[in-house]
This record gives C-alpha cells, sequence and structure tokens, in this order.
C-alpha cells in the first residue's frame, strides 16, 4: 500500500492561540491505517489541544486536516463522532447517576417502532459490544458504583460503537489495573486488526514503546519529532520531551527519618470495605501504600481523611488521639488530601489559578477584608515553586493541562502548611519532568519533617521515593516492606493474597 493511501489522518500546519499562549505553532501529525500513533510531550506540550481541534472542541486558527483523504474540519465533538472520530479523555466526563447504557447510548438511543426509547435493544447491543471487547461490566450497573477503571473501559467501549476510524485515547491506564491494561492492549490490536488509526496520548514510556507503532513528540507546541517506535528507547524520547538529558527517574533521598507522629490502630470504615486496618508513620517519612484496583488504598486516605465514616479504630497525631470526622476538622489537624479525581473533586473548573490556589487556606487572608495583595503573592510563589506554566495567576485552571491543574492543587495543600499529606496518585497523568519535580518537592517536604502517605499504581514510582510500602488487599493491610526489601514481585504477591 502506498504511503498516502496508507494515511488516514492528515494534520498539516496546526497553529492554535489563545490570550498570551501560542498553545499550537505548525503542528503536523500523520496516522497511518491500522496503527497506533502515540503522542508525547511534557504538560502543556500541546497534546491535548491538537486532539481538541481535531474532535471540533476547539477551533483552530490555520491548518488542514484531512480524514481518509477528505478535508474535514469539525465544529462540534457530534460532527467529529458522526464522521468517525472518537475522543477518550482522560477526565472521565460521565452521567454519574444513570446507568452504563444510558451513558453509551446518550443522544442516540435504540428505538423501538421508530419512536420509543427500548430498553431491551439498548441492552442487547451494550453486551454486544462488551461481548466482542471481552468487558465483564453489568450495563444496567449505575456509573458511579463503579470504580474509575471500569468507567475508563465503558467509555473507550462507548468510542469503539461509533464504528470510530480515528480513536483518541488520552491516557487511558491512568487508572487501570496491570491486568485491564493488558485487556486493553488486546482491544487496540482488535481495532488495529480492523484497519483503525489509535492515538495514544501517554506519559508511560514502558507502554508506549510496547504498543505504540510511530511515536510524535511535541515540545512547547510545536512538532519536534516523529519516529517509529522500534528506533526509541525511554533514554531518546525524554531527551526529546523535555529538551536535556534526564539522567535520573528519581531524586535523591534527603530525607531523614524521625520520631513517629502519626498512629492508626484498627481503623475500619462504615461505608466501605477497609477493615482493621494498623499503621504509624514517622516524621520525615514518606510512606507508599500499594494494591491493586479496589484494594482499598483510596479508601484508606478517605477515611483518614474524614470524607468516608469511621465505623471503628483509632487515629493519634503526636501521641495524642484526634477524630478527623470530616474533611475540615481534618485540616484544622494539620491534615491534607490530593484526590486522585483532579476533575470531580480536585478543582473548581470554573475558577481562576488564584482562586483554587487559595481556597483551603482562605481564612489566613481575612481580617476584616481579604487581602488581594496576600493572595496574589502567595499565588504567584506557587506557581514559581511548581513550575506551572501558565499566563498568570487569573488563568481559569480548566484551561491548564492536567499535569500543571495537579500541580495548582498540590500548591493549595502546600499553604495549609499540612503536617501529614495524604497524596492519592500525585502524579497521574503527568509528564516525566514534572513527575521528577513532584518527586522533588516531595522529598523536600519530607526534609522539613512533614510526614507522608502516598498511593500510587505505578510500582517503580513507590520503589523510587518512599521510606516503606504498605500493601493493601481486599480492604486489609496485606503487609509491610521496607524500601530495601520490597520489590514488584513481593508487593505483587502480597497485593493477591486476600484477594
Amino acid at each position: 500500500m502506498s504511503e498516502k493511501n496508507d494515511a488516514l489522518l492528515e494534520m498539516k500546519g496546526i497553529s492554535k492561540e489563545f490570550p498570551n499562549v501560542k498553545a499550537l505553532d505548525n503542528v503536523s501529525i500523520t496516522v497511518r491505517r491500522g496503527t497506533v500513533h502515540a503522542l508525547m510531550g511534557e504538560n502543556g506540550a500541546g497534546k491535548s489541544t491538537l486532539m481538541k481541534c481535531l474532535f471540533g472542541i476547539y477551533s483552530y486558527d490555520s491548518g488542514e486536516i484531512f480524514l481518509d483523504g477528505s478535508p474535514v474540519s469539525f465544529k462540534t465533538p457530534k460532527e467529529a463522532l458522526e464522521n468517525g472520530v472518537a475522543m477518550v479523555h482522560q477526565e472521565l466526563n460521565q452521567a454519574l447517576k444513570r446507568s452504563v447504557m444510558d451513558n453509551m447510548w446518550l443522544g442516540r438511543y435504540p428505538k423501538a417502532l421508530g419512536v420509543f426509547t427500548s430498553e431491551k435493544k439498548m441492552y442487547e447491543d451494550t453486551m454486544a459490544i462488551f461481548d466482542r471487547l471481552g468487558l465483564k461490566i453489568d450495563p444496567k450497573r449505575i456509573m458511579s458504583t463503579m470504580p474509575v477503571s471500569q468507567r475508563q473501559m465503558a467509555e473507550i467501549a462507548k468510542a469503539v460503537s461509533y464504528d470510530a476510524k480515528i480513536i483518541v485515547l488520552d491516557e487511558p491506564t491512568s487508572s487501570l489495573s496491570d491486568s485491564e491494561v493488558e485487556q486493553l492492549f488486546e482491544i487496540i490490536q482488535k481495532l488495529k486488526a480492523n484497519g483503525c488509526g489509535i492515538i495514544y496520548i501517554s506519559h508511560k514510556m514502558e507502554e508506549i514503546l510496547r504498543i505504540s507503532d510511530d511515536v510524535t513528540v511535541m515540545r512547547d507546541g510545536k512538532h519536534i519529532a516523529t519516529k517509529p517506535a522500534s528506533e526509541l528507547d525511554m533514554n531518546t524520547i525524554i531527551k526529546l520531551m523535555v529538551g536535556r538529558e534526564l539522567s535520573n527517574r528519581f531524586p535523591e533521598k534527603t530525607n531523614k527519618v524521625g520520631e513517629t507522629v502519626l498512629e492508626v490502630v484498627g481503623l475500619s470504615a462504615a461505608h466501605n470495605h477497609v477493615s482493621d486496618v494498623s499503621f504509624n508513620v514517622k516524621s520525615g517519612e514518606i510512606v507508599g501504600v500499594a494494591g491493586l484496583d479496589g484494594s482499598g488504598r483510596t479508601e484508606l486516605l478517605e477515611a483518614l481523611f474524614g470524607i468516608s465514616e469511621r465505623k471503628s479504630g483509632k487515629i493519634y497525631l503526636s501521641g495524642k488521639e484526634i477524630k478527623n470526622r470530616n474533611p475540615r476538622e481534618s485540616i484544622s489537624n494539620g491534615f491534607a488530601l490530593l484526590t486522585e479525581e483532579r476533575r470531580k473533586n480536585g478543582i473548581f473548573a470554573i475558577l481562576d489559578i488564584l482562586e483554587n490556589t487559595v481556597i483551603s487556606n482562605i481564612k489566613s487572608y481575612r481580617s476584616y477584608y481579604l487581602s488581594n495583595g496576600k493572595m496574589r503573592s502567595d499565588t504567584d510563589r506557587m506557581i514559581k515553586a511548581m513550575r506551572i506554566k501558565t499566563p498568570n495567576s487569573s488563568t481559569k485552571i480548566r484551561s491548564l493541562s492536567g499535569g500543571n491543574q495537579q500541580k495548582v492543587i498540590l500548591g493549595r495543600w502546600l499553604l495549609t502548611e499540612p503536617e501529614i499529606l495524604l497524596l492519592d496518585e500525585p502524579t497521574r497523568g503527568i509528564d516525566v519532568g514534572a513527575k521528577y519535580e513532584i518527586y522533588q518537592l516531595i522529598i523536600e517536604l519530607a526534609s522539613k519533617g512533614k510526614a507522608v502517605i502516598m498511593v500510587s499504581s505505578e510500582m517503580p514510582e513507590l520503589l523510587g521515593i518512599c521510606s516503606r510500602i504498605l500493601v493493601m488487599s481486599g480492604g486489609r493491610l496485606a503487609g509491610e516492606l521496607s524500601a530495601e526489601e520490597a520489590t514488584q514481585e513481593e508487593i505483587m504477591k502480597l497485593a493477591t493474597s486476600n484477594i
């Protein structure tokens, strides 16, 4: 097949400018039929903006798009979907109080007699797609009752249901377990075999090198390089992404572990399956929490922070019992929680960076009135410290990349000067350069005597910066490993012990 006929999607010279920001500068990309084309770059490099231009979310200022040789310019996502282009966003946007099949067919419900919505056909059509993809999901289940990983797989199935020629997957494995990742890769292989083109956005190098046929790297809104994946290795990709060598994935552990500052005894949650969990954390210590999806990792942090009601157990801070009955009380006790899902319960999307940064610490800016100068000064300090890519603190947070949003939230909690920092997937969807910066920041906080508890699905991350690793399985603490004795194999052995 000729190279021209092989081109399923061509985006040529795409440029897009926002106020004070050149988001895309003459970017071109060609996706071949039946291939996976990885799109890589640091947060803010322009990857998602380019895809939003393709999908009709943004209008682009200049350039051309060709789908199967014909010029296209979608004005809305609906138009893109109707023409065979589907996109699964990193931050899921679903009707959580509706069923899986309602979400699947929203806006295009199957009809009986051409008039009435047919629940039976909707169920059968949903099951047919799930069976084809090998998914074990109940179509009638309410979306909000499902873990993020299953919701992600349901969204991927929805994209497949459009019989799309091009499917954009933005960080599709950020919430998936290892077995679910393998299942996704099998789905991708089936789609490739049917001639579908997959645009795959991910910061996980190992995945990119394994699943991709071609790789395009972007930096600062520009196209840097497109190469066959077979010609690339991790170090080459990192150098193309960040424009410099990054010799170590993890900073040196400079934090010194002190005395026990937090003790948790027999903690059980009332409405989730966390049961009889006991552990302690010392000042200056970074304790990792590992486990498979649904093991109780996130629920443990929520119980500690007072988001979920405690059934039994005690929490001691510096030897004194505390209750942490709700987030407000937890914050006053020196706790801070960075949540897993930024969009759902992390950011205030309609507010700007300043408002998102100071909102958890608002009392400190108020005497008779709010001190705008102090709020702006602290926000600018966090923008600088976190290296947040933004024109200024008045920028709406929803316009930032996912990684930069994460940095804003982390900066928000740092302003509360917490003693206990609870981090749930702190580097989810963040590029390798920004990850390193966040690791540095976490280690610096620990060096100042803060106690850090960090949940992560990425075992190399836990092994790279933690002093100890707690392993959850089936809602219980299955074991504890020191950084010296921990291996991925040992962690997995414990993680599957209560299943």
